[in-house]
């Protein structure tokens, strides 16, 4: 078993962040100790004096990860942009140092770190670098969160096709963002066409949820450890 993992997206909005909630919630349930990481988030509300990065506050919540805000979320931006972008209006610099000691310190003290990117793995982080270098860095195997709609072959296979160039792929898990839709051939279809096409294994389907929270993924969690909807092998 990897002690880390980064979950990565096939694109901004298709569910990394519920993804990454659940998994921490069955590794939970299985008596680990789960950290929790965004190494970098934007869009991030003002709240008093801080940032309040909503993703990675929300997988504390989940996981119960009490590790400062600070190595949960090192950078932190209010604009809603690529990284790069943020960092540069904002004055900064992203560090990769800076990231790596911060997950070297949440993984001293839990069994495992979910780490979730933001965007696609080609998001640029700096001049230089982007959102899979951080994969790269600290040495993770990647899951690729696709969402159930028209276009997600192409996308899901572009991104395992980039993901295998440098890091090792665990496999692919179907999110479904929207309500089932009977008429809706593409969302009737994904999950067959990615095992066919999408480069890497399906491990299984997340449903939709109206509302996410707490209960609700802890729920799901529990059908998904007991093999009622299996999306995560035993290993991880």
């Amino acid at each position: 078993m990897s002690k880390g993992y980064f979950i990565t997206g096939t694109d901004t909005g298709v569910g990394k962040t519920v993804v990454t909630a659940l998994l921490a919630s069955i590794l939970c349930r299985r008596g680990l100790r789960v950290g929790v990481m965004k190494p970098v988030e934007t869009g991030c509300p003002q709240e008093g004096d801080h940032l309040a990065p909503q993703d990675s506050l929300f997988l504390r919540q989940v996981s119960g990860c009490s590790a400062p805000q600070e190595l949960v979320t090192p950078y932190t931006f209010a604009e809603p942009l690529a990284p790069a972008i943020a960092a540069e209006r904002a004055g900064i610099t992203i560090e990769m140092q800076h990231i790596r000691r911060c997950y070297e310190q949440l993984l001293a003290e839990h069994d495992v770190v979910l780490a979730e990117g933001a965007g696609g793995l080609l998001v640029p982080l700096t001049a230089q670098l982007c959102m899979h270098d951080i994969a790269v860095e600290l040495d993770l195997p990647i899951l690729v969160v696709a969402c159930n709609k028209l276009g997600t072959i192409n996308h899901t296979a572009l991104t395992v096709t980039v993901a295998r160039e440098r890091s090792q792929v665990l496999g692919i898990v179907l999110n479904h963002i929207q309500a089932p839709d009977n008429d809706d051939l593409a969302m009737q279809t994904n999950a067959d066409a990615l095992r066919r096409w999408g480069k890497a294994p399906l491990l299984g389907q997340v449903p939709y949820m109206p509302i996410v929270t707490t209960e609700a993924l802890e729920k799901l969690g529990e059908q998904f450890s007991l093999g009622v909807c299996p999306c995560i092998p035993q290993q991880v």
